[in-house]
């Protein structure tokens, strides 16, 4: 199986997650800034990765370079999202970038795997949460970074 995951970082947390995530999958770990068109879809899982910034915003890589995901065709792609947020400063916005990222590749045509339990964190609104579940990973390296690894262990486990 060959995947991608495809991620924005600033600072570099969710760089690293993208990078643990490559090495446990053997996956390739792209940085939107450097990733080509084919690289959403000559792959059999794709992975994307991004941090949400201020009130709900995507990375700025992200917000830059959104057009490759926008025109990549997804039709029966299998896609998988994780991104990394601070439910304490941002509770009304907990990683709503795994949101927008979810809403693109499903107007793209893609089948999105990896909804995970919102049960653990502590937050008031996310645009990430559909039917009670977030629509990918959700991380929060700031206040739960004690979670983190076993956290991407069980999503990894899932999405395989």
């Amino acid at each position: 199986m060959s995947i991608n995951i495809i991620f924005g970082s600033d600072s570099g947390c969710t760089k690293k997650i993208a990078l643990d995530m490559a090495k446990r999958l053997d996956a390739r770990a792209i940085n939107i800034l450097k990733a080509q068109p084919s690289d959403f879809t000559e792959c059999s899982l794709l992975i994307l990765g991004c941090p949400t910034y201020g009130d709900g915003e995507l990375q700025i890589d992200w917000e830059d370079k959104l057009d490759l995901l926008q025109q990549a065709n997804l039709e029966n792609k299998t896609v998988a999202i994780f991104g990394t947020g601070d439910q304490d400063i941002y509770p009304d916005s907990f990683v709503d970038a795994i949101g927008i990222l979810y809403d693109i590749a499903v107007e793209r045509g893609a089948n999105i795997i990896g909804f995970t339990d919102t049960a653990g964190y502590q937050f008031t609104k996310s645009v990430a949460v559909r039917d009670g579940h977030f629509v990918g990973l959700a991380l929060d390296e700031d206040n739960q970074p004690f979670e983190t690894d076993d956290r991407i262990a069980d999503w990894l486990k899932k999405i395989l």
